[in-house]
């Protein structure tokens, strides 16, 4: 019997794992499903844009695997019993359950509303693709009644900052307002924060610093300061949170339900379990925890499909590096900001603004996009087999 891999997510990291993962073994032994709740490849780093109304590709996912021999299920993830082997899968036709020998979980992460009252009933968020299209058609409410209106954005990390100057540039009518919890840009370079600034008086966006939100309403924000603020469209930007199955299903996880993982990405209490992207609590190589991004899904589905393929196949284990080298901001289509870090995660002095800083971002995006949509470029002319003590697991639950 073929070795069964169950990717669960189809985003940056599951979408790119399970691709190269097909590339390099053989399907006479192994066999891929890829579980997903939407047809079509989410470009999470451009959710801002899609939200301010502009057109972003998302290829469908059947058009990516093609000619993998990828198996796609199009289904909500409900459970996951790593005793069993077993994922529980909710789709239009009352769904199931899948059986796997090796478990690839890349359910990614979603907007962390912090337990504010009224956050999940009024904000909106660009975290995926659905709640993104709902802020989009508010935007566009408020273009076609012709009276302008209020957009707060609440979150001043990259998302927020990304979200707000994107909407200013794109959506001029309308007035935007950053809620900051501390200063604007407090983890960027002194030269950064300037460069931040004058982009945000250039957009005519009003700063709100040293600012906690307390709840939020149809159409106001209430602070933590009595302040009552006026909104329109509220967009929650203020970090992200993972969902409950993998602590549900008994895995090994962090305080807020991240895999813990080892170096090669594998479950430290089911070996048969790999976690990737904002899924996995995976320490880099500077010793400190990865951050959800881009960038750390990258790495950890390249050093995931470099484990999972060593392994089964009887062969080393190679390690990808773990670095987390820069922030790469956008502000609107012309503008941008490229800021390194060092070994501690912190601002070097010198950055990259500009046209210059927006290029590279849009450069990133771009290579993004074509690495995890052509996973069967430059196959290789010999897959490789896997080893006999792999090719049949025992205690399979049947698909």
């Amino acid at each position: 019997m073929k070795h069964r891999i169950v990717v669960l997510g189809a985003g940056y990291a599951g979408a790119f794992a399970a691709g190269n993962l097909a590339r390099r073994l053989s399907p006479a032994d192994t066999e891929i499903t890829v579980v997903n709740a939407e047809p079509d490849f989410v470009q999470r780093l451009r959710l801002h844009q899609l939200a301010a109304g502009q057109e972003i590709e998302a290829p469908k996912l059947a058009d990516v695997f093609a000619g993998t021999a990828i198996r796609l299920r199009l289904g909500r993830v409900t459970d996951v019993d790593p005793e069993r082997r077993a994922v529980a899968v909710a789709d239009a036709v009352g769904g199931g359950e899948l059986g796997y020998d090796t478990l690839l979980y890349a359910l990614g992460s979603h907007g962390a509303d912090h337990g504010v009252p009224g956050m999940p009933e009024h904000a909106f968020d660009v975290a995926g693709r659905p709640s993104a299209l709902r802020l989009r058609e508010r935007l566009d409410s408020l273009g076609r009644r012709g009276e302008g209106g209020t957009v707060l954005v609440v979150g001043d990390g990259l998302t927020g900052i990304e979200t707000a100057t994107e909407i200013a540039e794109s959506r001029p009518g309308l007035s935007v307002t950053l809620i900051a919890r501390g200063e604007l840009g407090a983890r960027l370079s002194a030269g950064a924060r300037s460069h931040l600034r004058q982009a945000c008086d250039r957009f005519g966006i009003t700063v709100l610093e040293h600012t906690s939100v307390e709840a939020v309403e149809a159409s106001r924000v209430l602070c933590a300061d009595g302040r009552v603020l006026a909104s329109d469209a509220t967009v929650w930007t203020a970090g992200f949170a993972v969902g409950p199955i993998a602590a549900a299903g008994g895995l090994e996880v962090t305080g807020d339900g991240r895999i813990v993982v080892d170096r090669t990405m594998r479950s430290v209490s089911h070996p048969d379990v790999y976690a990737v992207g904002d899924s996995a609590y995976a320490i880099g190589d500077n010793g400190l925890p990865l951050p959800m991004s881009c960038a750390s899904a990258g790495d950890t589905g390249r050093q995931a499909t470099e484990a999972i393929v060593g392994r089964l196949a009887g062969r080393e284990v190679a390690n990808v590096k773990l670095n987390y080298v820069a922030n790469h901001i956008s502000l609107g289509r012309r503008d941008g900001i490229l800021q390194m870090v060092d070994d501690a995660a912190q601002a070097k002095p010198k950055y990259v603004g500009g046209r210059k800083a927006a290029r590279i971002k849009a450069g990133i995006v771009s290579i993004s996009l074509w690495a995890t949509s052509h996973p069967t470029f430059c196959l290789p002319r010999r897959k490789l087999r896997l080893a006999a003590a792999d090719a049949s697991p025992a205690n399979r639950v049947a698909a």
